[in-house]
């Protein structure tokens, strides 16, 4: 029988059952296949690969895989320099999210540090998909098949399922701490928030947040203000977690 090896590594390990992990995968080779297709085939969405090296030389997603062909499938590199030209993937210049709709306090909680995500709780997959493509946006979901659809250039496969732990995940993945800019947008819409004189927002505040607080800041879309109430020690709690990788 001709056969293809398969070698996956680092956190492409988690798309694996338990006792293929770490190990050498050999397959019977099935005919012409592009290696994206292959390696989808065997449970590891594309978004999450950075590197394929077959019998020693990098390859793109569309390489045709031979018999007797070995595989190596690599995630990100974080820590290592890899060149440009050899990932499948560019690095992000902007750090830009579209969270699918089970996400919704993923998405706020990235907006809390600063940064733009795309959220509705409507949403269908084909929309997400297209959204992540044609905005080059980051597709963050725990839907393996909105994951696999072809268009779907930048995506990351939350494995978490409390938010908070989902938050540190998407920071350490894509190295967010040094760009973070704590309360900078708004929670609901997205949008940058803008200082705001304490005079202008004064019908919106409270008395008491009023004779209490002198900055302000307010929301240019939806009209939301914005002060350091009662509920910023714990949300400033929630941001210090996260970026410190707590």
């Amino acid at each position: 029988m001709t056969t293809v090896a398969f070698r996956f590594y680092g956190p492409l390990n988690d798309f694996l059952p338990r006792l293929q992990r770490q190990a050498t995968l050999v397959c019977a080779y099935q005919g012409r296949m592009n290696v994206k297709d292959a390696i989808e085939s065997l449970g590891v969405p594309h978004p999450e690969v950075d590197l394929i090296v077959v019998n020693g030389m990098p390859v793109p997603f569309d390489y045709a895989v031979q018999p007797r062909d070995r595989v190596a499938v690599y995630p990100a590199f974080t820590h290592i320099g890899l060149p440009r030209e050899l990932r499948l993937i560019p690095p992000l210049v902007e750090p830009r999210f579209v969270a699918d709709a089970h996400l919704g306090r993923l998405a706020a909680y990235l907006r809390l540090l600063g940064f733009d995500t795309a959220y509705r709780n409507d949403v269908a997959d084909e929309d997400l998909a297209e959204r992540s493509a044609n905005e080059d946006r980051v597709l963050l979901t725990r839907d393996l098949g909105v994951l696999k659809r072809g268009i779907v250039r930048r995506g990351y496969f939350l494995r978490a399922t409390n938010p908070a732990r989902q938050l540190v995940e998407v920071v350490r993945r894509y190295d967010l701490a040094p760009q973070a800019r704590p309360f900078s947008r708004c929670l609901p819409c997205n949008a940058p928030l803008a200082p705001a004189p304490k005079t202008h927002v004064a019908p919106f505040v409270p008395p008491r947040s009023r004779d209490h607080f002198e900055a302000f800041s307010r929301c240019p879309a939806c009209g939301r203000v914005y002060w350091q109430g009662s509920h910023y020690a714990r949300m400033r709690r929630l941001v210090e977690a996260a970026l410190g990788g707590g």
